[in-house]
């Protein structure tokens, strides 16, 4: 799941009022530079592509073009980019479900870690942990009651099999030490219709959707699921301040080039990707959508692929998830 989907007649007016115009930069103007999406129009990855591609196009005054490739939850996509010239004028806009699917599937055409250089992390989302209130529980820990007292009567919701919400809550099972029931949605639209509908009682989502469904009522907030509070919910514990030791799961978003890129590419890359993200405006755009603005080198990201790489492995394997 992807933590926005606004109209695209809204995307287009949010974009022309962020982006301001600045001199352009030496930049070959032959070739256009492609951003591969592994996912459809609206999502957070086509979003935050949609940013950078105006952003770039208006410091290199070089078309940059978004190309969403969605299809088996970012498989097809991701090889595309994978295959693709690494000359600098493809690269993937993804979502950390790019790390998780090397745990989840047998096969997979690429290795997130060989295929690809890492440029830069661009933004984070916060997850929440919800439940609809006819659950009646109020707190994290008359949760956890809940789930103990009926072992695996509890069902919660997500977008699909091996999604980031998907595997936050198999963490938090194995964590807490719970047993909940997964009901696997084909997206995010009917697992959030149903949860504000009472059908199913627990989910997680990403903390801008949970707000204003919580203000109407219709769901109620019992955690975070981020290191640290988010800064849209302040009153929000984290599950780790709620006794849950070492729980840090989040949304994030990374660009990346195939590999083989040459260096003095990805370093103008992650430069340009840099200042963008330091620009007050695209900080604020992104924070009205829930995100984060992140940044710093391309080793950081590195660091963190192949660290989610290793602890999503284990909570598939202890948890027996497969995507197939």
């Amino acid at each position: 799941m992807l933590p926005c989907n606004p109209s695209r007649r809204t995307l287009l007016g949010m974009l022309a009022a962020a982006v301001v115009a600045r001199p352009a930069l030496a930049q070959s103007p032959h070739q256009p530079v492609h951003l591969f999406v592994p996912f459809t129009a609206g999502t957070g990855p086509d979003l935050l592509a949609r940013i950078l591609s105006e952003e770039l196009r208006q410091r290199w005054n070089q078309a940059v073009i978004v190309e969403n490739k969605p299809g088996a939850s970012g498989n097809i996509g991701t090889q595309a980019a994978a295959r693709a010239e690494p000359d600098g004028n493809t690269l993937l806009v993804t979502v950390n479900t790019f790390v998780m699917n090397a745990s989840l599937y047998r096969s997979i055409p690429y290795d997130p870690e060989t295929s690809f250089v890492p440029i830069a992390e661009i933004a984070t989302g916060v997850l929440a942990l919800v439940v609809h209130p006819s659950l009646n529980v109020a707190t994290f820990a008359e949760f956890v009651a809940a789930a103990r007292a009926k072992p695996g009567a509890i069902n919660y919701a997500s977008p699909g099999r091996g999604t980031p919400q998907h595997l936050a809550m198999e963490l938090l099972k194995l964590t807490a030490q719970i047993d909940l029931t997964h009901i696997p949605y084909a997206g995010s639209a009917g697992a959030v219709k149903d949860l504000a509908g009472g059908h199913v009682p627990a989910m997680f989502l990403p903390v801008h959707t949970a707000l204003p469904l919580a203000a109407s009522g219709d769901i109620r907030i019992l955690a975070v699921g981020s290191e640290a509070r988010a800064h849209q919910a302040p009153e929000v514990p984290t599950l780790a301040e709620l006794g849950v030791a070492g729980f840090d799961v989040d949304l994030w978003y990374a660009v990346l080039a195939p590999a083989a890129t040459p260096k003095d590419i990805v370093a103008r890359y992650n430069a340009a990707f840099n200042e963008i993200l330091a620009e007050p405006n695209v900080r604020t755009l992104l924070d009205r959508q829930g995100l984060v603005a992140q940044g710093g080198p391309p080793e950081r990201l590195a660091a963190l692929i192949a660290k989610d790489r290793a602890r999503w492995a284990k909570v598939v394997n202890d948890a027996g998830i497969s995507a197939e």
